[in-house]
């Protein structure tokens, strides 16, 4: 892998990805989802946006709404459940998944029900706050781009400029990037 490829070659620009107010609703940031799907140049990226970054009344990104955290927010009950994503890391079987299901009453209405009663929820309390290993330098190296998500077991990191966040590397691109050198070296 090249040493000289640097993040800013392979990240999206902020203006190009998905943003939505802190005091937007669900269904707002599902809109704004789709309208920059449909922006995207997809000649130029390979794979759709599979969040929302949200930003505060200073026009800060303080949060973002990806795939999981907008179907946890379907289900009020799964904040009831604790750390979800830490307990995944265990590993559960089907047997005890389905008795979680019908023990904490998870998704009982139809999905239309749960949708509708979903929409005017806000994405301040269903956003993921990043942390610290979640920032990646526009400048850095590829090296520590893996060695982050990898660790972090991230899907994306947020860019940055000095202080201010520039744009998102999406560990999709990172791996297609590899993929892509990977099969120029077997020809």
């Amino acid at each position: 892998m090249e040493n000289t490829m640097v993040i800013k070659d392979l990240m999206i620009p902020l203006k190009e990805y998905a943003t939505v107010d802190e005091d937007a609703t669900l269904y707002e940031a599902y809109v704004a989802l789709e309208d920059a799907q449909e922006a995207l140049d997809m000649e130029k990226y390979e794979y759709k946006h599979r969040a929302i970054l949200v930003y505060d009344k200073n026009k800060k990104i303080v949060g973002k709404v990806g795939q999981v955290d907008a179907l946890m927010a379907l289900e009020p009950k799964y904040a009831g459940l604790g750390d979800v994503k830490a307990m995944s890391l265990a590993g559960f079987s089907p047997a005890f998944l389905k008795n979680m299901i019908e023990t904490n009453a998870l998704w009982n209405e139809t999905a239309e029900v749960i949708c509708k009663n979903a929409m005017n929820r806000k994405v301040k309390a269903y956003m993921h706050t990043p942390t610290k290993g979640e920032f990646i330098r526009e400048e850095a190296s590829m090296r520590e781009a893996v060695h982050l998500l990898v660790m972090g077991q991230h899907h994306s990191l947020l860019v940055t400029r000095d202080e201010e966040i520039v744009g998102i590397l999406r560990l999709t691109d990172v791996f297609t990037t590899i993929y892509k050198l990977m099969k120029s070296l077997k020809q």
